[in-house]
């Protein structure tokens, strides 16, 4: 390890780059949720679903939300997975790199924009001139805003892998300093660990919902 941020690196333990078997290991435990009795588990992930669904219905609106929802949810699903797993010690945390997160993104915005400059074209072009600007400023607002939808995916990313960085990089700067210190500020670092650890998973949680929500978004603006 040659540094504190190769510990992020998908090649860094065992020559493999096996860690990135962990975005896919929802599909062994997802699956067998279809053919057993409902337990309260998946009971909660239905209530979930259900309000994540009624969620994206009020923003993309009920004329165009026919199984849209579905996109957004399984985003929802599959990004707060990964960002859960990569809690549990010397597993990969896939969704703090942009290989992921650029990958989710840059497709979704990519074909809204397509969508909508092919068939609401006129609907577009008004979106790059804000309702009430005045005339002289319009040749501006019109670069602001091409400018803030084309690193719209950008954004989308960096925020996820960002965040997602920035815990376990601070609980992996307190837990290397834990063999030099004294039991009594050892029991106040397991503490800040502990507190740390449920902040990272409450971050996990309102990450994927952000990165969902502003994707509906911005599918919304297209029609």
């Amino acid at each position: 390890m040659t540094n504190l941020f190769s510990s992020f690196d998908p090649s860094t333990s065992f020559n493999l780059s096996l860690n990135w078997m962990s975005t896919f290991l929802g599909l062994l435990i997802i699956a067998p949720i279809f053919w057993v009795i409902p337990s309260r588990f998946n009971l909660i992930w239905s209530k979930i679903i259900i309000t994540l669904h009624k969620e994206f219905k009020t923003l993309i609106g009920p004329v165009n939300s026919h199984g849209s929802t579905l996109i957004f949810i399984s985003l929802f699903s599959i990004i707060i997975f990964n960002n859960f797993l990569g809690l549990f010690p010397y597993i990969f945390t896939s969704s703090s790199h942009m290989t992921l997160t650029l990958t989710l993104a840059l497709p979704l915005w990519l074909s809204f924009m397509i969508f909508g400059w092919i068939n609401n074209t006129i609907h577009m072009f008004a979106h790059l001139v804000p309702q009430g600007t005045p005339p002289i400023l319009m040749p501006f607002m019109v670069c602001i805003e091409t400018i803030s939808n084309i690193i719209r995916p950008g954004t989308l990313a960096i925020r996820l892998s960002a965040n997602m960085i920035a815990g376990h990089l601070l609980m992996t700067l307190l837990g290397n300093t834990g063999s030099s210190l004294s039991i009594l500020f050892l029991n106040f670092l397991i503490i800040t660990q502990i507190l740390l650890l449920t902040l990272e998973s409450a971050v996990a949680m309102i990450q994927s919902y952000v990165f969902a929500i502003l994707s509906s978004l911005y599918s919304s603006e297209v029609n």
